[in-house]
């Protein structure tokens, strides 16, 4: 049965797990290369350790059967007027597990989390091109409210963002 709840430290292993399949499965996507660039920094284990802790971030994971195959990462930010928006900046399950309601059961309880926080609404993000990823967010009423655009400055096909 698929469910989802907030992520522990004992969740690591297997988030850091899921995390090198979509980098694997996402690596020729336009956009993949710049978005896995800004990824860059401290090492993902270090930072949901940091996350899991901090009452400002939002992890979670979803589950089938007990078994972690997803998992949510982002933040509750303080806009400048003051309200609060939740920001995903990582929203994945493992290709073998999709259509089995853990992408569901993870956005409904972050939906519920943004919604108790007093947020006034929740972002996330999808690679161009990635339909599914882009119907899934559909299917929650999140829509694109903003597109951002990139020139490399180099070769494009070097920085596998044609």
């Amino acid at each position: 049965m698929e469910s989802a709840r907030v992520a522990t430290v004992a969740d690591i292993g297997s988030i850091e797990l899921i995390e090198q399949n979509r980098r694997a499965e996402i690596g020729g996507q336009r956009g993949a290369a710049m978005l896995l660039r800004r990824e860059a920094g401290p090492p993902l284990g270090e930072r949901l350790r940091d996350s899991i802790d901090d009452p400002g971030s939002l992890v979670v994971v979803g589950c089938y059967d007990e078994v972690v195959f997803g998992y949510g990462l982002g933040v509750l930010e303080t806009l400048l007027d003051g309200q609060r928006l939740a920001r995903l900046d990582h929203f994945v399950v493992d290709a073998e597990a999709r259509k089995a309601g853990i992408g569901e059961a993870m956005m409904n309880l972050l939906l519920q989390v943004a919604e108790d926080e007093g947020c006034i609404g929740i972002d996330s993000l999808a690679l161009p091109g990635d339909r599914d990823t882009k119907n899934f967010f559909e299917s929650f009423g999140l829509k694109a409210r903003l597109l951002t655009v990139h020139r490399s400055l180099r070769n494009p096909e070097a920085d596998g963002d044609s």
